[in-house]
């Protein structure tokens, strides 16, 4: 070695921030979820929240982080095909919350939500 100190230059690419850009609306939209690898085993399910370019989605089994989703809202409007980006249990009540990010297009979830009912 010359005694030279190397020091990295920052990445000016890297993100400023850590952070979603789009806004989350909660909603609960009625779906089928089943994994891309094994469609026939789907599940009838609901999304908690969603944006334009992903959803969080209620499972009753743990998914690997990568794995292919396939989400079809059960209006019978064409599915999505997702990436699960992560797989949490949901406090304690044996289910999953998936996050689902959504790559080849945006979906406008708006357009699937069932409207809450009201308890009387």
């Amino acid at each position: 070695m010359n005694g030279s100190v190397h020091r990295q230059r920052p990445n000016s690419n890297k993100r400023l921030f850590d952070g979603r850009l789009e806004k989350r609306l909660t909603l609960s939209v009625p779906v089928y979820l089943a994994s891309l690898g094994e469609t026939r085993a789907r599940e009838r399910t609901v999304t908690e929240n969603f944006s334009p370019h992903g959803a969080r989605v209620i499972s009753k089994r743990s998914w690997r982080s990568g794995e292919e989703a396939l989400i079809a809202p059960l209006t019978g409007e064409f599915p999505q095909v997702g990436t699960v980006v992560y797989s949490r249990r949901k406090n304690g009540e044996g289910r999953f919350c998936l996050g689902v990010e959504f790559l080849d297009r945006s979906v406008k979830w708006e357009n699937y939500s069932v409207p809450e009912r009201r308890k009387t």
